[in-house]
């Protein structure tokens, strides 16, 4: 049963509980060498900086970007109401050897076409995409551009919103009242044939729950007519109305809702 979390106290400060969660999947090394891509400016370079021997992130944007009008640049919570269900910790994966990468100073920040990177093969031993797959342009050339910059003993970390197997894709239609743009929410299923197919090996996979309060979800919305047209369903089915996927429901007096996020590891296949 999801339950409330708590920030957890760092030596750079707070960390969000989902983030920490995300952390120890990742589970980053003194010595990787690290890629992050997100569109937009991400928490992640910042989070393993103090973990790790490098971090360069890459700001990137498809080349279709254009027209893609006023959508939301990254998915962005604070270390507010989060409530996230319990989970045994990962196993620890092998060790890797340090790649080497020319670069400049560590907190890099580069603007790059996440299918096109400016980095040579096996750069990075981890490399890692929160909340952005689907949002750089196609996954499939994305996933494999990753999978190329990763060091074939690294690791390549996704971090993005899934639904059950067997569940319908009822749950995008408010996803898309909300963001017009939004490309639908893959089973677990497709996300992790997408990353076989793109040359990756699975290594562990971690698929849990969230409970979020609607409204901060809701000001990322196209404009204030479709955020009432979302309050609306969403409280209707609380009130025993349709049925909208997003499982709404009352928590002190707040009007909330369910997502399923999942963590993917992967490693490029020799």
């Amino acid at each position: 049963m999801p339950h409330p979390a708590t920030a957890i106290q760092e030596s750079g400060g707070a960390i969000a509980p989902h983030l920490r969660r995300l952390l120890e999947f990742v589970e980053p090394r003194p010595g990787d060498v690290c890629l992050d891509v997100a569109r937009g400016h991400g928490p992640m370079p910042a989070a393993l900086r103090p973990r790790v021997r490098h971090v360069t992130a890459v700001e990137a944007l498809p080349a279709s970007s254009e027209g893609r009008g006023n959508r939301m640049a990254t998915v962005t919570f604070g270390t507010g109401p989060v409530r996230i269900a319990d989970g045994d910790p990962p196993p620890t994966p092998a060790p890797v050897e340090r790649p080497t990468i020319a670069g400049g100073p560590d907190g890099t920040r580069v603007r790059a076409d996440a299918a096109a990177l400016p980095y040579r093969d096996n750069a990075f031993s981890l490399v890692t995409a929160r909340f952005s797959l689907y949002n750089l342009g196609d996954p499939q050339d994305v996933l494999r551009e990753l999978l190329r910059v990763c060091a074939p003993a690294g690791r390549l970390v996704i971090a993005d919103l899934v639904r059950g197997n067997l569940a319908g894709p009822d749950r995008d239609r408010i996803e898309r009242l909300r963001d017009p743009d939004h490309p639908g929410t893959p089973s677990i299923a497709r996300l992790t044939e997408m990353v076989t197919s793109a040359g990756g090996s699975i290594r562990r996979l971690d698929v849990f729950t969230v409970e979020r309060p609607v409204e901060p979800w809701l000001d990322g919305a196209r404009d204030g007519a479709a955020a009432d047209r979302i309050r609306e369903a969403l409280t209707a089915e609380v009130d025993g109305g349709p049925r909208t996927g997003a499982k709404p429901r009352i928590i002190g007096g707040e009007l909330w809702f369910t997502q399923s996020w999942a963590h993917v590891a992967a490693e490029p296949i020799p």
